[in-house]
């Protein structure tokens, strides 16, 4: 008689799931403020928001969001201890974006083998992208699934919650006429775009080893360039009256004029000029090794502007100075005035983008 199947011959093993948790716990303990109980390990993650009570009117925020397929590359490379940086940046800054701080996140993995120092790095990375944050990572899962992925995929989400005062609330309903784009830089690729890298880079024929001096470094390090994580530094500017912030928007999937377009409101345009900046030495290369049309280029990477303020009419200066007391290069970036031509057919406008009907973005000259 034949011993019965078994989890583990089903192709799952818990014992490597706790080994992971265990190997990890340390650097999820360290996001942990006197807010988070209940430590690592519980059904739930419990945060303590007695702080609402201070709120005339609180506001929570949500989001959602993965890394894509950027984790193509960091299972290629076999370097997993950055892809958190990605997944935080794409979640939390997302929250920032209409001034809420955020709170506390949790995380998912789906993979099809767990290998546990993989999984401890992946969220060693997570953890210490949300200590830059000022982000409690409060929970998580890991799912083992033998069949559905190969032993070495793994795919990263998560979620996180933030809070904002209602009268501090960011976005369109502030822009005015004479508002101060201010571009914060990315960078790099960030998490967006990856598919239309990796077709470029594949067709090119080039390896993730090939060192390329444009970069200063293999294509796989630069490929592999953590995500910048605003949110603390977006409060901070938020939180200076003299920088007068009256929107952001997050610079992701669809690239910058999709996403500014978002943020202003219907009737207003905003004039970016491509002039302000130069394409850093990875988008350069994109461009040119894959020969793809400049509309591609700008309605799907960031093109080295991570995060845009719109701020008052008098207040760049002190926006941009503010900027370089926190470290995150910024310039000028272009205005929002009134669209005299609001809702006719303009074909150098981007406007009407993720289904929202609002404000409309004009890119100007070449870059430089």
């Amino acid at each position: 008689m034949t011993d019965g199947l078994t989890y583990a011959a089903a192709g799952v093993d818990t014992h490597a799931g706790d080994r992971a948790v265990e190997l990890m716990k340390d650097a999820v303990r360290a996001t942990h403020g006197p807010q988070v109980l209940g430590g690592v390990g519980g059904f739930a993650g419990l945060y303590d928001f007695s702080e609402v009570a201070s709120y005339t009117r609180p506001l929570l925020a949500t989001s959602t969001d993965g890394v894509g397929t950027k984790v193509a590359i960091a299972q290629a490379m076999d370097k997993h201890d950055t892809i958190g940086f990605d997944l935080v940046g794409m979640v939390v800054d997302d929250i920032v974006v209409v001034g809420a701080k955020p709170l506390f996140m949790t995380d998912y993995i789906a993979c099809g083998r767990v290998v546990p120092e993989r999984i401890a790095a992946v969220v060693r990375g997570i953890a210490q992208a949300c200590e830059v944050a000022g982000t409690a990572l409060v929970g998580g899962e890991t799912a083992e699934h033998p069949g559905l992925l190969g032993p070495d995929e793994y795919d990263v989400a998560g979620a996180a919650t933030g809070v904002v005062e209602a009268d501090a609330l960011l976005g369109p309903d502030r822009v005015q006429d004479g508002d101060v784009l201010i571009a914060m830089a990315s960078s790099g690729l960030h998490s967006n775009g990856y598919s239309l890298v990796r077709a470029v880079v594949a067709h090119a024929g080039w390896a993730l080893d090939r060192d390329v001096p444009d970069l200063g470094r293999t294509l796989g390090e630069e490929l592999l360039e953590p995500t910048r994580v605003y949110a603390a530094d977006c409060l901070a500017l938020a939180a200076d009256p003299a920088a007068q912030v009256h929107a952001y928007t997050h610079v992701t999937g669809g690239g910058l004029a999709a996403n500014l377009a978002r943020v202003l409101p219907a009737g207003m345009i905003a004039t970016v000029d491509r002039a302000s900046w130069e394409l850093p030495p990875v988008f350069r290369m994109v461009r040119e090794l894959g020969q793809v049309p400049r509309g591609d280029l700008e309605s799907t990477l960031n093109l080295g502007v991570g995060m845009v303020a719109v701020v008052g009419q008098d207040a760049a200066d002190a926006a941009l100075a503010r900027c370089a007391q926190l470290g995150v290069p910024a310039w000028v970036l272009g205005t929002v005035a009134t669209d005299e031509q609001a809702g006719t057919e303009r074909a150098d406008v981007v406007a009407g983008t993720k289904g929202v009907q609002a404000g409309a973005v004009r890119l100007v000259n070449d870059y430089r």
